[in-house]
């Protein structure tokens, strides 16, 4: 997965579509993210003690990782995210490269 935590991305698809947040949450294995303002979701919780009030919490939701696209940090724009290989001397290391400007995403 080619997002991480702290990103800045906009959403292309779904109720939310054209409007930007930060990453908070991201699952790797299910191939999902929690953008934070986006994917509003509310649950009611029942009351525990008599005399007390229920609740309705509001949450961000998962949002499938292909219905966004990362805001690079160096040209402002959302594009794809590909890979780069930088050679260090004798040691090689993959990281993120924007698919418009082609800068490295750190």
């Amino acid at each position: 997965m080619r997002i991480k935590k702290g990103d800045s991305v906009k959403m292309t698809k779904g109720k939310d579509r054209g409007k930007t947040g930060k990453v908070i949450q991201v699952f790797p294995e299910l191939d999902k993210i929690v953008v934070e303002g986006m994917n509003v979701m509310s649950k009611h919780m029942k009351t525990r003690r008599t005399g007390e009030k229920g609740q309705k919490l509001e949450f961000s939701g998962p949002v499938n990782a292909a219905n966004v696209l990362l805001i690079c940090p160096k040209c402002a724009k959302p594009t794809r995210v590909g890979a780069k290989v930088l050679v260090d001397g004798s040691s090689k290391r993959k990281v993120r490269a924007c698919k418009k400007c082609k800068e490295v995403i750190e």
